[in-house]
């Protein structure tokens, strides 16, 4: 009976491996788009990027606001209502720009949507996956956000290949396709059974209570640098796959962020099937170190072969950060609740917005020159290393047995 009872959650897990590869594609899918929107539409390089700034200012707003009504109507109906936002952004990005006056509000709006459901994904996934009775939860965290990996990979190959095949103008019933990722799983989480984040009769720890860990502070600083580790070298693994081998638009993305999220989501799935006779805190610390070396590697050899393999190494060096951090925040504060995990994912999304925004601010200052841009990157993985060694001392971590 109790094996049977943990099986039923794995239509739980499933549904929410699938909400992580939506979460992919609320955020790679139209990045893809971007010079379309400019030739077909005539929109400026700035409003463009301007999407990207609401998609996630957006979702960092919806990590703060959901402490305040996640609990209160529940994982079930906030796991819905996510899935039916991406629904509505998406169609919504196919139809409002040729029906508004304005072809950028149209887009603007379609952004809003979905971001609202992207970052209620990221809020809740994490939580639901955590709350399941699984044997290892660093294992089913770290293959969770594996799913993420996967979906970038699918999202931009899928994409590539549509386009080829129907030619980018159809771009506009690709998105109505992708919509039907979401909308299927609505239908998934509206029966998946939801195990409880605390205990019954317990309540979760409030805002103040979890400001009042120092623990939690460092677990904060961990994320942001997990996120910033993250993103600092993805943003410009397709410039630098372009501009160092001289390869087309095509072939340098598949050579620089595919590369990126293939190694990437194999560290994931890794840990995720073995993490069981693997010691996270130790797991953490040589990622960390190999994540520094991959930094020097991009900025400090001149051979561009070697700085494409040292974003590419990247990948698989922070490949655990995110999930590992959140698992190691859960055990060490096992009554946060979704205060926790909100908060977290609040920190995250913080790092990946300011990591490539300091190597884009200090590459201007030099001239343009992202190699040193990046050198200062690496101040992330230093402090994250720094982070997992405070832990160690501030925490009793648990050997993983079989």
């Amino acid at each position: 009976m109790k094996t049977e009872g943990k099986n039923k959650y794995k239509k739980t897990i499933y549904a929410c491996f699938i909400g992580c590869i939506v979460q992919a594609v609320v955020n790679n899918f139209v990045p893809l788009l971007f010079l379309t929107f400019q030739d077909v539409y005539g929109i400026p390089i700035s409003q463009i990027t301007m999407l990207v700034a609401v998609n996630f200012g957006m979702q960092l707003l919806v990590d703060l606001a959901s402490v305040g009504f996640v609990d209160k109507i529940g994982y079930r109906a906030s796991l819905m209502a996510a899935h039916i936002f991406v629904v509505i952004g998406l169609v919504t990005l196919a139809v409002a720009p040729q029906v508004l006056p304005n072809p950028f509000a149209g887009l603007l709006t379609a952004v809003v949507l979905y971001a609202v459901g992207g970052g209620l994904l990221e809020v809740l996934v994490s939580p639901v996956v955590e709350a399941c009775p699984t044997k290892h939860k660093e294992k089913a965290m770290s293959l969770l956000h594996s799913f993420y990996c996967w979906g970038h990979v699918g999202v931009v190959l899928i994409s590539t290949i549509f386009f080829k095949m129907f030619g980018i103008g159809s771009w506009k019933v690709l998105a109505c396709i992708w919509a039907l990722l979401p909308l299927a799983n609505v239908f998934l989480f509206a029966k998946a059974p939801m195990a409880s984040l605390i205990e019954e009769g317990e309540q979760g720890m409030t805002l103040r209570e979890l400001a009042g860990k120092k623990i939690f502070w460092i677990f904060i600083l961990m994320m942001i640098c997990a996120g910033a580790s993250e993103q600092a070298i993805s943003q410009w693994a397709s410039a630098f796959a372009e501009k160092g081998l001289g390869v087309g638009k095509t072939a340098g993305d598949l050579a620089g962020p595919m590369a990126f999220a293939v190694l990437m989501g194999s560290a994931r799935a890794f840990y995720g099937k073995y993490g069981e006779k693997i010691n996270l805190e130790k797991f953490m610390t040589g990622s960390s170190i190999l994540c520094v070396m991959s930094y020097l590697c991009v900025s400090l050899i001149p051979n561009p072969v070697l700085g494409l393999a040292g974003c590419a190494l990247c990948g698989l060096s922070v490949g655990i950060m995110w999930p590992g951090t959140f698992s190691k925040a859960a055990t060490a504060i096992p009554k946060g609740g979704t205060a926790l995990f909100a908060l977290m994912a609040l920190a995250g999304d913080m790092g990946c917005s300011g990591g490539p925004a300091i190597v884009g601010m200090v590459s201007s200052y030099f001239g343009e020159d992202m190699k040193k841009g990046i050198l200062a990157g690496t101040i992330f993985p230093v402090l994250m290393l720094a982070g997992v060694r405070i832990c160690k001392k501030a925490t009793v971590v648990p050997k993983i047995v079989d």
